[in-house]
Formats: C-alpha cells, sequence, structure tokens
C-alpha cells in the first residue's frame, strides 16, 4: 500500500500471498487507513508491534532464567548448578516459561507451588520459590520486571522439615565403624578418603575434592575454600591423618586430587563414601553417611571429650558471629584446635581398640 506521511512518500507491506488473504489484506488496509487519519504512520506502529512482540519473546520467565543462571552458576558448584537448572526445568518452565516475566504475579508463583506441594515435595517447593525470587530480582535489576512476587507467600507455604543427616553418635557403635574401615576390601583410595572423613569431619565435597596443592605436609595443614560459604578454612592434621596422607600420597601424590576418580582429570565421586559404607553394612539413610562424620565429631568432642562450642564450630567452619561482629575467622582458636584434633585422633584410636571409654560427667 503507497501512502504519504509528513510530506513523504512510503510503502506498507502487509504479507505474502497465499500465506495473508485478499481479505486479511483488505482489512489491514482499512486499518492503516484509520491510523493515517489519527495522525499516526502505519509503517512505524507496525515496528513497534514487532518490537514489543520480540521483547516479549526475549523477556519470558524461562529466558530471562536462563540468562540469570548462567551469571549466577559462575560462584556455584558444578553439582549445585546442576541441580539448579534441573529444578528449573522439571517444575518452574513448563507453567511460567513463556509467560513474559512482567506478569509473573504473587497468585501464579503461589499456584505453582501448590501444585508442587500437592505432589508431596514441599522442600521442593521451597526451593523453587527461592529460585523463582532471584529470577525476579534478577529481572527487575535489568529493566524487564518491577516487582518480585515471592515475599508476599511468606509462612504461606509448609515451613521447611528440618533433617538430620544419618551419624553414629555412639562411642561404641563409633569403635565397631572405625574397625570396620580398616577392613574394607577395594580400592586403597576409597578406603583412604573414609579413614580420613572422620578425622577432619569436612563436607563429603570437600574431602573428595581434597587437593595436594592445598595441603602442607611440613605445617601439617590443610587449607581450602569452604564450599557453602566461600571462605577459607584451615584443618589442623593430626598425626594419624598424616599417617594416611603419607600413605596415599606415594599413590596419588603426583595428581592434582589426593582422592582421584577414575575419569582423568576428576576426584572421586560425590557417591563414593556412601556406597563405601553401604558395602560394609550400614543403611546410608538411617545410620550413617557421609555427612554424619561431621554430627560425630560436634557430638562428641563435645559431650565426651569437653571441648567449648566456639571451638567446635569454628573447625566445622560455621558462622558464629562473636561480640565483634566477626561471623568466621580461619585462624581463630587455632591454638586450641590443633589440640582439639589432636585430641580427638587419639580418642578415636582408643575407640578403634576397643578400649572402655567411661565419660567425665560434670556434677550437676
Amino acid at each position: 500500500m503507497k501512502y504519504r506521511f509528513n510530506g513523504k512518500e512510503k510503502l506498507l507491506s502487509f504479507g505474502k500471498y497465499p500465506d495473508v488473504s485478499l481479505k486479511e489484506v483488505r482489512e489491514r488496509a482499512q486499518e492503516a487507513r484509520k491510523l493515517l487519519s489519527n495522525g499516526q504512520d502505519p509503517g512505524e506502529v507496525k515496528k513497534a508491534q514487532k518490537a514489543a512482540v520480540r521483547a516479549a519473546n526475549e523477556n519470558t520467565f524461562e529466558a530471562v532464567a536462563r540468562e540469570w543462571f548462567e551469571a549466577w552458576r559462575k560462584g556455584a558448584t558444578a553439582d549445585h548448578a546442576k541441580a539448579k537448572i534441573a529444578r528449573l526445568e522439571r517444575d518452574a518452565f513448563p507453567r511460567l516459561g513463556a509467560m513474559p516475566v512482567a506478569e509473573i504475579t504473587t497468585p501464579v508463583v503461589l499456584g505453582l507451588l501448590r501444585r508442587i506441594e500437592a505432589r508431596g515435595h514441599g522442600e521442593v517447593a521451597l526451593r523453587v520459590k527461592v529460585a523463582i525470587s532471584q529470577i525476579m530480582r534478577f529481572a527487575i535489576a535489568a529493566g524487564k520486571a518491577e516487582i518480585d512476587p515471592c515475599p508476599s507467600l511468606r509462612g504461606i507455604l509448609a515451613p521447611r522439615q528440618q533433617k538430620h543427616m544419618a551419624a553414629i553418635t555412639k562411642p561404641v557403635e563409633v569403635g565397631e565403624l572405625l574397625r570396620a574401615i580398616d577392613q574394607l576390601p577395594g580400592s586403597d583410595g576409597v578406603r583412604a578418603a573414609l579413614a580420613l572423613a572422620p578425622l577432619v569431619f569436612v563436607r563429603p565435597g570437600e574431602l573428595r575434592a581434597a587437593k595436594w596443592a592445598e595441603i602442607d605436609l611440613e605445617r601439617m595443614e590443610w587449607r581450602y575454600t569452604v564450599s557453602k560459604t566461600k571462605t577459607e578454612h584451615l584443618v589442623p592434621l593430626s598425626r594419624q591423618a598424616m599417617a594416611i596422607l603419607r600413605d596415599i600420597q606415594q599413590l596419588t601424590g603426583r595428581g592434582e586430587f589426593v582422592f582421584p576418580g577414575t575419569v582423568s582429570g576428576r576426584s572421586i565421586s560425590d557417591m563414593t563414601i556412601n556406597r563405601a559404607l553401604q558395602r560394609m553394612g550400614y543403611d546410608t539413610k538411617t545410620e550413617m553417611t557421609g555427612h554424619g562424620f561431621r554430627a560425630m565429631a560436634r557430638t562428641l568432642l563435645a559431650e565426651e571429650l569437653h571441648f567449648p562450642p566456639e571451638v567446635i564450630e569454628h573447625q566445622l567452619a560455621h558462622k558464629v558471629p562473636d561480640a565483634l561482629g566477626t561471623a568466621y575467622n580461619r585462624t581463630k582458636f587455632l591454638k586450641e584446635r590443633r589440640a582439639m584434633m589432636q585430641d580427638w585422633a587419639d580418642y578415636l584410636d582408643r575407640l578403634k581398640k576397643g578400649a572402655e571409654v567411661i565419660p567425665i560427667r560434670t556434677a550437676e
């Protein structure tokens, strides 16, 4: 259609025949003439409509979520990132993915979360809500949305159920576990990792990813970055821990990882410790799990060896604000922690030998 606007001759295309019928062309031409009569350029209106459609497609919840994820994943572990995007793809994108992110409202999010809860996955619903809130805040910062609908849902969903990792905390049973580890058949590397676990009681992911470059055998220290808090942590190494490391060094010391996996350039998998416990006959859901060595140490260091809670918590790399507001200091209580780690290793040796351990109770 040829037309003039502001003294300039212009052409307007309505589409390609036969994709656009003659009837549709006549209707579109009529709409264009109405715009002209109202002082609007139909060509510019068409461009604006196309731009709006393109922006809507680029600013769907899924598109913005994937943009956010690429930025967020740089500060996350590979396993955490994999779980995060899988949860979004499974639980959020099917219902919210095609919606413009600016149209994501509180009732829309609540409807999604209620469906997840109805499947019996209350914990998943809470995690999805957290992810949606992160995405919406990202969208607000990018000028693609105006509000985060998730804060209004506080207290509406079922509260998170506190889960405790299976752990052995009775001294006699700890001794049995330690003896079973010594008799574990199979790879020397897996046996060494499992033997080191109760001595250092770090998170399982940090144990399996331990690198020789982080360990100073002369100073008897292991320094690494805590995966959960991104803070530096120091683990004083007892004589028993050093003996295990020196033994495994003969097998893996030329590589990057203390406990290398079967795939070149990678450490043992995240399930290795739990599978080893299962081979020893332990139920990792109800009796003992790789993470349970932390609960074991926390309980027995306090109840049996009577170390101060603040010393134990610092060695567990927990954030414990002090009077000065310091959340965590890797060297705080270092002298006390060195002594504690050696006393702990000696105590475990006594349990493993089957010695009778009589707890010293303070008078009430």
